[in-house]
């Protein structure tokens, strides 16, 4: 999936579009959600080592609280991911105690954002390979495809043995990585869930533009 290659990428967002309840959208706000907290947490002044939370500033015009940067932005990009995507208190309190553990000095940011990437990118690869026959029929009701997805990251991160050994040896990675970032279950699923529905819609949107060109 090559949307997951840009997470926590450095790039020029100014000049990338976006459509409203994409993937590109969602993992746009994640990232600046990360970067309020990381703001937050080492004090960081300096926006230009935080792009994507320099953007969200500027393009709502948010007033920095109590001179402290990233306390505004944080409650304000928190508030558009649980209205516009259902996610809950516990997901972003994950996020706090993941960063709060793994970055403690502005050194940290980028070892953390390289260990992030490289969990989606295990992550995602296995969710394509044992969840690809299922959507098809799951992704015609929510219900089910949230489901399914939280049966398959449940397997990811208890099942003992895989009858192919690169799942296996993915399995694992994932684990690996999933304990050292400090992420539950819950909180993979739900990250899941909301990539997975957005990469489909996605999907539909160009093949609608595709039948109209």
């Amino acid at each position: 999936m090559s949307f997951i290659s840009k997470l926590f990428k450095k790039n020029t967002p100014e000049k990338e579009e976006t459509t409203q309840g994409s993937v590109e959208e969602f993992v746009s706000l994640i990232r600046v959600y990360y970067q309020a907290v990381m703001a937050v947490n080492l004090g960081i002044t300096n926006l230009n080592i935080l792009a994507d939370l320099a953007l969200f500033k500027r393009m709502l015009k948010i007033p920095t609280q109590n001179n402290k940067l990233g306390v505004a932005e944080k409650s304000r990009v928190r508030k558009v991911l649980m209205d516009d995507y259902g996610l809950s208190e516990t997901f972003f309190k994950e996020i706090d105690g993941s960063v709060k553990k793994n970055c403690r000095n502005q050194n940290d940011i980028k070892a953390y954002f390289f260990m992030f990437q490289g969990f989606c990118n295990d992550l995602f690869n296995l969710i394509g390979n044992l969840m690809e026959w299922k959507f098809r029929f799951s992704i015609l009701v929510k219900k089910l495809l949230y489901n399914m997805t939280s049966k398959t990251v449940h397997e990811i991160l208890t099942k003992s043995e895989w009858k192919d050994i690169s799942v296996q040896k993915a399995a694992w990675s994932v684990r690996k990585y999933a304990e050292k970032l400090g992420y539950s279950e819950q909180w993979i699923t739900d990250f899941v869930y909301n990539v997975v529905l957005l990469a489909r819609e996605d999907q539909k949107k160009e093949l609608k533009r595709g039948k109209k060109a």
